[in-house]
């Protein structure tokens, strides 16, 4: 499920690289949009990545796509759900795609969760036929097809979230199954006894491109869905999978026992220097990350924050080296990652991405003053019109951290580090 930029570079390229590639193919869809769809079904799900180095451009042609599909076709969805050669469904649907409510569970409020959980009643307690159901939502289709399966008597499946969220594999469980144990505890129990819920760690820059640019790739000719992705990559996978996998090891992919330092890595480090790169890179008139990492200023902040997220890494993740392979990838001038699309949903970002290492400072005694810079920029990039649609109130300081963070906002020394951030920050724009 879901069919982006970013599922074609990470899962379908580690899928096609597999030694066992000739044993599995992927069967495709879009969220709601047929127009990928229908491109990559007229060149038989082939497409190029090109993965953009400083010393070049590196083609290859990713064949792991057996089948392409709008989302909206949900007869064939059910249907490929239920097959008993289906051992994996993968979700890439971003974050607002599970449509979850604050505590992690259904959001019952939502109207189109609303509407669906309606067209699954119909189903799952009244006999209805899955497949005159209309569900739109990523999770409501899901179930659909889950309960089609059940019906069809097929196996166990693994259940995979491939989005950048801590922990994925436990927020779609809990997802899935409080929504299914609402309707029936039958089929609720039935879907825990049969799917699993690998989470996974998912690493790589795949920034959007125009048309434009695309054109100028030089890719083979008529192909009209290539991807562009940096040359590095990383997935960290941890859980079971019943019906069994590709050999995704051998393509790079590595399997542990514990996956949140792994998380909390590639989060804090990757992720929450992106954020801060955004708003203080959007403040001193940067456009693209590789513009923004050069300028003494971001960088120094860039450092500071790792500085503080390194110190609650174990050295098995060796963030280390981590921090030094982000460093070259953060200047690859060749991937034109833009401040204005990573800086969209930066409160949430910071949440998520800064404010747990920021309290971790905090409780070892120390400043986060590297973090109060992420927060300090945020505010003032929103004060200054930078954020668009997500531009912050004008609110007073300890409101706008609370808004991030309620436990920061409690901590007076953070507040006095966040407000000194703000004072010494040196905007530079024309």
């Amino acid at each position: 499920m879901g069919l982006g930029a970013f599922s074609r570079s990470h899962l379908a390229w580690y899928t096609d690289r597999a030694a066992d590639s000739d044993r599995w193919g992927i069967s495709a869809y879009t969220g709601r949009s047929r127009a990928l769809a229908d491109a990559l079904s007229a060149q038989d799900g082939l497409y190029t990545l090109v993965e953009r180095g400083d010393e070049g451009d590196r083609m290859q042609v990713v064949s792991s796509i057996v089948s392409a599909r709008s989302g909206d076709e949900l007869p064939e969805f059910l249907d490929d759900v239920a097959a008993p050669d289906t051992a994996i469904i993968s979700l890439t649907v971003t974050e607002r795609g599970y449509r979850l409510a604050a505590d992690g569970l259904h959001d019952a409020d939502d109207p189109e969760v609303a509407s669906d959980d309606a067209a699954l009643r119909d189903v799952i307690l009244r006999g209805a036929d899955p497949k005159t159901a209309t569900t739109t939502t990523a999770l409501g289709r899901l179930l659909l097809a889950l309960e089609h399966r059940r019906r069809s008597g097929a196996g166990a499946v693994a259940v995979m979230s491939c989005d950048n969220l801590p922990d994925n594999g436990g927020m779609l469980r809990r997802g899935l199954l409080s929504w299914a144990h609402s309707i029936d505890q039958a089929f609720g129990t039935w879907l825990a006894q049969t799917a699993s819920f690998p989470s996974s760690s998912v690493d790589r820059i795949t920034p959007g491109v125009s048309g434009e640019e695309l054109a100028e790739l030089g890719v083979p000719r008529g192909d009209r869905a290539p991807v562009i992705a940096e040359p590095f990559s990383d997935w960290v996978i941890q859980g079971d999978f019943p019906a069994g996998r590709p050999e995704w090891h051998t393509a790079g992919a590595t399997f542990v026992d514990e996956l949140a330092p792994w998380e909390d890595r590639k989060l804090w480090m990757l992720n929450g220097a992106h954020t801060l790169l955004a708003c203080l890179g959007l403040l001193r008139g940067h456009v693209s990350v590789a513009d923004a990492i050069v300028d003494d200023e971001c960088r120094s902040a860039v450092e500071a924050f790792w500085d503080e997220a390194s110190a609650h890494l174990p050295s098995s993740v060796d963030p280390d080296r981590y921090r030094a392979d982000l460093v070259s990838r953060f200047a690859n001038r060749r991937i034109e990652h833009r401040l204005s699309q990573i800086a969209l949903h930066s409160q949430l970002k910071l949440a998520l991405r800064v404010a747990p290492v920021a309290l971790r400072e905090i409780a070892a005694g120390r400043s986060a003053g590297g973090s109060a810079t992420a927060i300090a920029a945020w505010i003032r990039a929103g004060r200054d019109g930078l954020l668009g649609s997500a531009t912050p109130p004008d609110a007073d300081l300890s409101t706008m951290v609370a808004a991030v963070s309620p436990a920061l906002a409690a901590s007076a020394a953070f507040l006095s580090s966040v407000e000194t951030a703000m004072n010494t920050l040196s905007p530079v724009r024309t």
